[in-house]
């Protein structure tokens, strides 16, 4: 899922500052399990937003709403009633999200309430980690399921590099796993260590953030115009 945390508060009210009627949206999705953008997220940040601009002498209107899901324009336009009577719309949920309201919207202010991380998952309650950087051009299949462009902190394909002691990694010993040791450890227990001796090739980043916008079109199911 998508990983995402709340900015900081100074700079959400930083942004918001010009405005006298908002709109927050959360998301019921990916921000909403890693407790960044969802319906109680909303409700505590408008609280926050209306007490911290009483005390200043400003009273701010702030209307709150939780879509099912942010990065799709069916359920977007939901805010089309809404939208008109606010000055702003601060959204919640990760940058996707935002960019499809934009999209719908396009005379409307949208600010971003979050920062997005990265593709992770929970690690233990309130923890998580990064464990895909969407990349277009998956090795897991070389790697015993684990992503080194992702869990390495050089993203190499061939490792692991000489700052690796002990299975960490020089970046930060303590709390670094070496995403090669991973690999190493796995592939042990599966007994497939020959994979290492597999050399594989210079990463072809064409598929990743080179060359624009990336897409996928299906043609088998869309619909015929």
């Amino acid at each position: 899922m998508i990983i995402a945390e709340r900015k900081p508060f100074d700079e959400i009210k930083a942004m918001v500052a010009p405005n006298k009627k908002l709109l927050i949206v959360g998301c019921k999705t990916c921000v909403t399990v890693c407790l960044a953008g969802g319906e109680k997220e909303v409700g505590i940040l408008a609280s926050e937003l209306k007490l911290a601009f009483r005390k200043e002498g400003k009273e701010i209107e702030c209307t709150e709403i939780t879509l099912e899901r942010q990065c799709e324009k069916e359920f977007v336009r939901e805010l089309k009633d809404k939208i008109n009577s606010v000055d702003a719309i601060l959204s919640m949920g990760c940058g996707v999200g935002v960019q499809a309201i934009v999209e719908e919207f396009p005379q409307s202010i949208v600010y971003p309430a979050l920062n997005t991380k990265f593709y992770g998952m929970p690690e233990e309650q309130g923890v998580w980690k990064e464990m895909c950087a969407g990349c277009g051009n998956c090795i897991l299949h070389l790697t015993a399921g684990v992503c080194p462009i992702a869990r390495c902190s050089k993203s190499i394909l061939n490792g692991p590099c000489g700052g690796s002691v002990n299975g960490k990694c020089e970046v930060d010993p303590q709390n670094i796993p070496c995403g090669w040791q991973l690999i190493y450890d796995r592939l042990e227990k599966l007994g497939q260590l020959n994979l290492l001796e597999e050399i594989i090739p210079i990463k072809d980043w064409s598929t990743s953030h080179y060359g624009g916008v990336r897409k996928i079109v299906r043609e088998d199911i869309k619909l015929s115009t």
